[in-house]
């Protein structure tokens, strides 16, 4: 069972995570309220305990003051009887008692010591005999006054007032108080927020600043400075020095990658008269040899070959990356597609593989790059389908683009594996022939130079994986 330790921790806990999760100029604006509030709070105490206490004390004096006001204006008289040597105690018709009473919350009464009533006003309750010159009965604050006869004895004057008329009073000054302590702390939270805003003005423009360097990708923007050297303004300065240094960190890493292109770019280049040279040696090795030196020389050629085409695929990324774009020129695209397929027949085994070309498709690009786009996925089609498996390529013009399809029967592209074929050097665990991994990645280089997409869409009729390439129309 959890100790009430462990809840008041949690408690805490809770209220300082929520405090946390406020925004600034709320924390801020808070505090000051709280403060005020505080401050408030004890002034109106104070202000309340020595108001109410003057107002008693007001309150008790005016009873007080009235009371002997009243036993200076009754004179009773005294009637004797010297036959029975007696005497009769009375009061004068004036004044009327009820002439001293000014509300429903006084009351005037004159009495004997013995508490026999001689008279009293109209709306006088019952009250106790003088017991004493102050007292509080039933609600009402008592002043007895004595009025000596002489020889003949005295008689009492009581004035009584409710003590509900002071505490009302009372009770006004304290709700006034209550009310002004609330409506100070609601103008300090106000005046708290006005002043938090102004003062996190500068914090804003920062913000607005860096959110727009986000959007343009700009570090050179302007930030900012205000005009208080302060710790916003260092805060600016940190900023604004940051962004330089991650300016020229970005155009370093740029140049560098720049170089690093352009090196193999040429690199590709210079290697390909070599290749040229080991392949034409190889070849002629291949033709003159026999026997086990024929075969060594075959698959000497053979990974020369595949070392040829792993360089020319290299050529072609690094001329992209670089932005060296070969010369474009009207081609037709159908004949393209025919050419590679033609090309492709030969090797193809029990593949079938189709072609359904619109002539007129004709776009602005390079003929080399384009035919080296279809070939990648004519054979990303034959590497990945079963012997017998149909591949057809579709070329048609619609609204203004060449739109070139390849699909296939096969078992498809697994979803996780959709948003990474185009990446270089990516091959899928069902691989037949140990790619390089490079051919969707130089279908969507060739794609993007020519001002058009490459997409893998959802197979039509359930059919397997279905590329779509799109390049504008030659006008």
């Amino acid at each position: 069972m959890a100790s009430p330790g462990s809840f008041t921790r949690s408690a805490a806990q809770a209220t300082s995570s929520a405090y946390r999760r406020l925004p600034i100029r709320w924390r801020l604006a808070g505090g000051s309220a709280v403060l005020t509030l505080v401050i408030l709070l004890g002034f109106a105490t104070i202000v309340g305990v020595l108001t109410t206490r003057r107002i008693q004390a007001d309150f008790n004096r005016e009873v007080a003051d009235t009371a002997s006001d009243i036993g200076r204006k009754i004179h009773p008289n005294v009637d004797l009887d010297e036959s029975n040597n007696t005497f009769t105690i009375s009061l004068p018709k004036s004044p009327d008692l009820d002439t001293f009473v000014t509300s429903r919350n006084e009351a005037v009464r004159v009495l004997l010591p013995s508490g026999r009533l001689l008279d009293q006003s109209g709306n006088a309750p019952y009250l106790p005999p003088p017991r004493a010159t102050t007292e509080e009965f039933n609600g009402y604050r008592i002043e007895s006054r004595k009025i000596s006869l002489g020889q003949f004895g005295a008689v009492y004057v009581q004035y009584a007032r409710k003590l509900s008329v002071v505490k009302a009073t009372a009770n006004r000054v304290r709700v006034f108080l209550g009310l002004g302590v609330l409506g100070g702390a609601a103008l300090a939270l106000l005046a708290g927020l006005a002043t938090a805003r102004r003062a996190m003005a500068p914090i804003t423009r920062l913000t607005e600043a860096a959110r727009e360097i986000e959007r343009s990708r700009d570090p050179s923007l302007n930030i900012p400075h205000p005009e208080a050297n302060d710790e916003v303004s260092e805060l600016a300065l940190t900023f604004e020095q940051m962004l330089h240094a991650l300016d020229d960190s970005r155009a370093e890493t740029e140049a560098m990658l720049m170089r690093q292109r352009q090196f193999v770019a040429d690199a590709s280049h210079e290697l390909r008269t070599p290749l040229t040279s080991v392949l034409a040696n190889l070849e002629l090795l291949e033709m003159e040899l026999e026997g086990e030196p024929r075969e060594a020389a075959a698959s000497a050629l053979r990974s020369s070959r595949r070392m040829r085409r792993l360089v020319a695929d290299l050529l072609l990324l690094a001329r992209a990356d670089a932005g060296r774009a070969a010369p474009h020129v009207p081609v037709d695209l159908a004949e393209i597609v025919a050419e590679a397929a033609g090309e492709l027949e030969p090797v193809a085994g029990d593949h079938h593989i189709s072609v359904a070309a619109q002539p007129g498709s004709e776009v602005e690009g390079a003929r080399d790059e384009l035919h080296r786009l279809i070939l990648n996925l004519l054979e990303n089609a034959l590497r990945h389908t079963d012997p017998g498996t149909a591949v057809e390529a579709t070329v048609e013009r619609r609204n203004g683009e060449v739109v070139l399809a390849v699909e296939d029967d096969g078992p498809g592209i697994p979803v996780e594996l959709r948003d990474k074929v185009f990446e270089r050097f990516f091959r899928g665990a069902g691989d037949r022939s140990g790619s390089s991994g490079l051919g969707l990645s130089i279908v969507r280089a060739v794609a993007q130079s020519h001002d058009g997409t490459v997409a893998l869409e959802e197979p039509l009729d359930g059919r397997g994986a279905r590329f779509v390439v799109r390049i504008p129309a030659r006008r």
